[in-house]
């Protein structure tokens, strides 16, 4: 960690996310933030030691609310600025994103599934995987199974630039902007590797298939 000893504004940009911006963003944040632990990294990812400021990032679940229909999950901590020593109003802070998804009910697979892919950013930015960089915008990968460990046929994750979020946010310590984690089906995400993502997200938007993720949805290719 690189701050100043006086490290006051770094507490008062992360006390402006959670306790400012958020609920401006997003309203109520729920019963409290659903932070990272030790065991997420080692049973997930086969780590046996981390950072432990990593422990204090994690997921904020919201309800719908009054101009929002969705279930919202976002994480809070990827846009820290652990590695600066001053603020940098003009800058990216920490990561310079968040991630977030919707669903239209409240979901235990969503808060699951975010809180694996924060864990999964750091783990990238920290080099664990190699040369291999954190996700970014129109980023995609095949997940193996359902997103929702049931029958979906959504097997597959695109990240897409937040349309109901659109940044850059402000914060003492710089801007950051939200990532959106969509789902695919196989047959969708392989549409999408021969017309381009942007264009497959537009045609999900079309058929109201994105932003908000839907399991039990079929498939628009």
């Amino acid at each position: 960690m690189l701050q100043s000893p006086d490290s006051s504004w770094f507490e008062a940009a992360w006390a402006q996310r959670e306790e400012q911006l958020y609920p401006a963003l997003f309203g109520d944040l729920g019963p409290g933030i659903y932070p990272l632990d030790m065991a997420l990294f080692s049973e997930v990812f086969g780590q046996t030691e981390i950072d432990p400021r990593w422990l204090s990032h994690g997921v904020f679940e919201s309800p719908p609310t009054t101009t929002r229909n969705s279930w919202l999950y976002v994480t809070s901590g990827l846009s820290n600025a652990w590695e600066d020593a001053q603020p940098e109003a003009d800058g990216w802070s920490g990561m310079g994103q968040e991630l977030l998804l919707e669903t239209r009910e409240q979901a235990p697979w969503a808060l699951h599934l975010l809180r694996k892919f924060c864990a999964y950013q750091l783990l990238l930015a920290a080099g664990r995987f190699g040369e291999q960089p954190p996700l970014d915008e129109w980023d995609r990968m095949r997940t193996g199974q359902p997103i929702d460990g049931g029958d979906s046929l959504l097997q597959a994750l695109l990240f897409i630039p937040a349309p109901a979020f659109a940044g850059p946010h402000q914060l003492l310590s710089g801007r950051f902007e939200f990532l959106q984690i969509v789902g695919l089906t196989l047959d969708e995400h392989a549409w999408g590797q021969g017309a381009g993502y942007p264009a497959l997200q537009q045609r999900l938007t079309q058929a109201a298939a994105s932003p908000v993720m839907d399991p039990a949805r079929a498939s628009v290719c």
